[in-house]
């Protein structure tokens, strides 16, 4: 390798452009390769134009380059390339000369140096994963440094600060993957195979399936990045739904399991485990309660059975409460880089806090609701969000419908899919509670249709299933 011109010299940096994380590279010399972004920038002037355009589908910054000369000639690459494309050396050479940088990398020597660094284009992509893998590792350097150094002068707002801190992270680990535009030719034939499925009368399910024959017709399963609400007056077994729903994820009839995560912020894991194993073994919760089970009878066999399927199962409950947006957001984050969730299910949405208390209800309830929209964006999954509904449905004695979603219109807004959960018109009005059959009214649903249909209800183990006559 030719020696670098002196009047570019490569210092030992000691910090990095400055900023928060600017000391973090003080006394140490950051992950770097001159000769890799050398390769790059001979690519790039070899080809005029398809290494360019390479490094711009990457989304390769020209702060990846570690050399300031290099850095320079890299963003005024991309800039003749934009205005005016095939790039040459000669149109580079008068671009920095008119912008007065020529002399700052090192002038025509080290461009006609840089230009003839390599004879081939082929390891192109190679160079372009490299300068940035290398430009990864300082970010994230900088990024831990600044948060060691946030830390000692830490001032207060700790769920806040922990929250800007996971953004900063994921922004730089997010920044890895690149949006590549795919041909239609792939799409079109996906979008065929379903067609073709469909005008078999195959209906398979292209989300998750909710275990409900009559709602997965409708939906198709929960799709992914969809937030799904499920709403209903106190009692009527949003939770029994929400958990039937989880089980036919975890545990299908057939396909794949789908790990889901249970945040619930009402009742305890315990309380949960217990009405999934009396539901799902087909055990009266009442009879056991009150000790009325025989001690080695079928139903204990049944139970120790589905205790078994359950705890190898892929399904995790957080019951901490009092949580805040924020906090319900990189405890999903952190499980979902774990144990790449399926679908997350909140019971439910009005016990969730916002970061500023301070703020009108309203105002809180929207913030949320947005943000468990975000994560099912963010996360690539379905987000079940149970809901209250208000009691206007009560008093004018008829179907809950969407204005009847409690304390924000946000969450009708920010719902993809709006589920409802009434009594049957002609169940007994005296118990608010759930009826042997209940009303599941599809009332909103961005990609299909809306629609009412029935479930049976088992109040003896708190189990929805299949409606029938």
């Amino acid at each position: 390798m030719a020696e670098t011109p002196s009047a570019v010299a490569s210092p030992r940096l000691q910090t990095d452009g400055g900023g928060p994380g600017a000391t973090a590279f003080v006394g140490r010399t950051p992950p770097h390769s001159l000769e890799a972004e050398e390769y790059l920038l001979s690519c790039c002037l070899l080809d005029g134009g398809d290494t360019i355009a390479r490094c711009l589908e990457a989304r390769l910054a020209p702060e990846a380059f570690y050399f300031p000369p290099n850095r320079i000639i890299f963003e005024k690459l991309c800039t003749l390339y934009q205005n005016s494309p095939p790039v040459a050396i000669e149109m580079l050479i008068e671009e920095l000369r008119t912008a007065q940088q020529l002399e700052a990398v090192g002038g025509v020597p080290y461009l006609i140096q840089v230009s003839a660094r390599i004879p081939t284009t082929a390891q192109a992509v190679y160079f372009i994963e490299k300068v940035r893998e290398l430009y990864l590792l300082r970010e994230l350097i900088k990024v831990t440094t600044s948060t060691v150094e946030q830390c000692f002068a830490y001032q207060g707002g700790l769920e806040e600060f922990i929250d800007r801190v996971e953004q900063d992270i994921f922004r730089v680990t997010q920044d890895r993957i690149s949006d590549a535009a795919k041909p239609m030719k792939e799409p079109a034939r996906e979008a065929m195979t379903v067609i073709n499925k469909l005008m078999m009368k195959k209906g398979e399910l292209t989300g998750v399936a909710s275990g409900f024959k009559d709602l997965d017709q409708l939906t198709f399963g929960f799709q992914k990045q969809e937030m799904i609400v499920l709403a209903a007056r106190p009692s009527m077994g949003k939770t029994s739904l929400a958990l039937n729903i989880a089980e036919a994820a975890v545990l299908p009839k057939k396909g794949e399991a789908v790990p889901t995560l249970i945040f619930s912020l009402e009742m305890s894991a315990a309380q949960l485990a217990l009405r999934m194993l009396c539901s799902r073994a087909k055990v009266n919760i009442k009879l056991l309660r009150e000790g009325m089970l025989p001690k080695q009878g079928p139903e204990q066999q049944r139970l120790v059975d589905v205790a078994d399927e359950l705890s190898k199962s892929s399904l995790f409950i957080d019951d901490s409460s009092h949580l805040t947006i924020m906090e319900l957001r990189a405890k999903a984050r952190r499980l979902y880089a774990r144990y790449k969730l399926g679908m997350i299910i909140v019971d439910y949405l009005q016990l969730l806090s916002s970061a500023d208390s301070q703020t009108p209800r309203e105002q809180q309830v929207a913030e949320i609701s947005r943000g468990l929209k975000a994560m099912a964006k963010e996360l690539d999954l379905p987000v079940l969000v149970l809901s209250q509904l208000n009691r206007s449905s009560e008093k004018e004695n008829r179907a809950p419908r969407l204005s009847d979603l409690r304390e924000s219109g946000s969450i009708e807004q920010d719902a993809d899919v709006v589920l409802m959960l009434a009594r049957p018109k002609d169940a007994d009005e005296r118990y608010q509670t759930a009826a042997d059959a209940a009303d599941l009214i599809v009332a909103k649903q961005r990609n299909g249709p809306v629609g009412e249909l029935k479930l049976t209800f088992l109040k003896d183990t708190t189990r929805f299933e299949n409606y029938a006559q």
